[in-house]
């Protein structure tokens, strides 16, 4: 029977929309024309037929010198490996980032996610961009990239030009910007995220970059009170010209606003796991003709997993299980592929972070072999002006992969894993294979969506189930 699920759109607070930054910051940027100077589509461009970059890379054009700030501003660079730093930026997000229109929700990022999110290997503090005021040294303003592998409709996202004296030294093989060849990366072996590894993922500011060719942009916050000062599009034109100076020229981004232009168009979905208290703070309403105690019966889940073998995954089943996932995500039209450090640092659980688990069973000869692996990361959201909740904890649907098991079971296990660690809400877009199970496991469509963008790279709209990128 289908799953009974409310009649109208469950309200997807505007703090669990995640994208670039708030509505406000990003409508900044586009109230004053902003995006029509960037290599981006316009909105009403037509529909794109290939994929490959709008304005080649030239590192000869980078701009050397930073963009003039307002007077009484100066621009820093964040070591969030630096506790007092950390602090700082997780402060100015707790304080000013995405907030719901209605002031009742707003993201509360604990520092052990904005070093996992902000310091994957390859990251650099060059990267971490941020605001201060010149006198006082507050740090007002933030946006942040880190670097990533992605595939376009079976195509590498443009690598970075090599530097110049590298190029007599690229052989044949399809080398990238280090050298290294990039049929390697796909096919899932470990290439230690170039020179990285697991300096980068301890939260190293000495990292360097590695194989990555494109980056992902995240955090673009401007305290509340400075708005009016129109630093959105200074911070991404700064953002930017740092990516380029290392070679870089692609990114990507969401955002729950239209922008010129959406490369895919996303909804999320919620499943309660604590109905009473999502009813309470105003995160959904009890159905019509439904009851609380009704509401409870049909929300209610097993105790225990259905599929034998799950366990938490092991750093020792990063080699397999990051081969398995990459050939997996390859099916879909816009997807990351992973380095084993980059696996590692995404996957392996961090407690109050991210939480990961693959099905085991014996093969054929006595062998214990992963089959599976399902994921869902924590990001909590403040519960502003309630007398009884403070704390709204959600859990949001990250990677998997399905070789033996259906995916509705795996995500019907994750439910039930979230559940015990008291989770309140678990949350998914419509994109990788979930749209084929929302319904069944009893998710309500919110009414949040979710924009996927390209920078500086044209290609065809994807619908969202095409999509095999998760963006923090």
């Amino acid at each position: 029977t289908k799953a009974q699920t409310p009649d109208s759109p469950l309200r997807t607070p505007r703090g669990h929309r995640q994208g670039m930054g708030s509505v406000e910051e990003i409508s900044e940027a586009v109230g004053h024309a902003f995006w029509d100077t960037q290599p981006v589509p316009s909105l009403n461009a037509e529909e794109e037929d290939a994929c490959g970059p709008i304005n080649p890379a030239d590192p000869e054009k980078v701009r050397a010198e930073p963009y003039n700030l307002p007077p009484a501003f100066e621009w820093t660079d964040l070591d969030l490996s630096d506790a007092e730093q950390a602090k700082e930026l997780y402060t100015l997000l707790h304080e000013n980032y995405v907030e719901d229109g209605d002031a009742m929700f707003r993201f509360d990022y604990s520092l052990d996610f904005i070093r996992w999110a902000m310091q994957p290997p390859g990251a650099l503090d060059y990267w971490h961009v941020g605001v201060r005021v010149s006198q006082t040294k507050k740090l007002v303003a933030f946006i942040g990239a880190t670097p990533a592998d992605l595939l376009c409709h079976g195509q590498r996202v443009e690598p970075r030009p090599p530097p110049a004296a590298d190029k007599a030294e690229e052989g044949e093989g399809g080398a990238g910007a280090s050298g290294v060849n990039i049929e390697e990366k796909l096919s899932g072996l470990d290439l230690d995220g170039g020179a990285t590894g697991s300096a980068a993922s301890s939260g190293g500011g000495a990292a360097e970059l590695g194989d990555q060719a494109v980056v992902e942009v995240n955090f673009l916050c401007v305290h509340k009170k400075l708005r009016s000062k129109r630093l959105a599009p200074v911070l991404i034109r700064e953002v930017t010209r740092r990516v380029n100076e290392k070679g870089i020229f692609q990114a990507t981004y969401t955002a729950g606003v239209v922008l010129p232009r959406p490369v895919a168009r996303c909804r999320y979905w919620h499943r309660s796991l604590n109905p009473k208290k999502l009813i309470e703070v105003g995160f959904s309403r009890l159905a019509p003709r439904m009851t609380m105690v009704r509401t409870l019966k049909l929300y209610a889940l097993p105790d225990q997993p259905v599929t034998k073998g799950v366990r938490a995954l092991k750093e020792e089943d990063v080699p397999s299980c990051c081969a398995k996932l990459n050939a997996y995500l390859r099916r879909y039209k816009l997807t990351p592929q992973l380095s084993e450090a980059e696996f590692s640092h995404w996957l392996v659980p961090r407690k109050g972070v991210i939480y990961t688990y693959v099905v085991e069973e014996a093969g054929e000869d006595g062998e214990k072999e992963v089959t599976d692996m399902f994921s869902f990361y924590s990001l909590p959201s403040s519960v502003l002006k309630h007398e009884k909740h403070t704390k709204l904890h959600a859990a949001y649907c990250y990677y998997y992969f399905a070789n033996k098991t259906p995916v509705q079971q795996l995500i019907s296990d994750a439910l039930v894993l979230a559940k015990r660690h008291e989770f309140d809400v678990f949350n998914a877009l419509d994109i990788l294979d979930n749209d084929s199970l929302l319904k069944e496991l009893k998710f309500g469509i919110g009414d949040g969506h979710l924009q996927y963008y390209l920078y500086n790279w044209r290609c065809p709209t994807v619908v969202a189930r095409e999509i095999g990128l998760v963006l923090l």
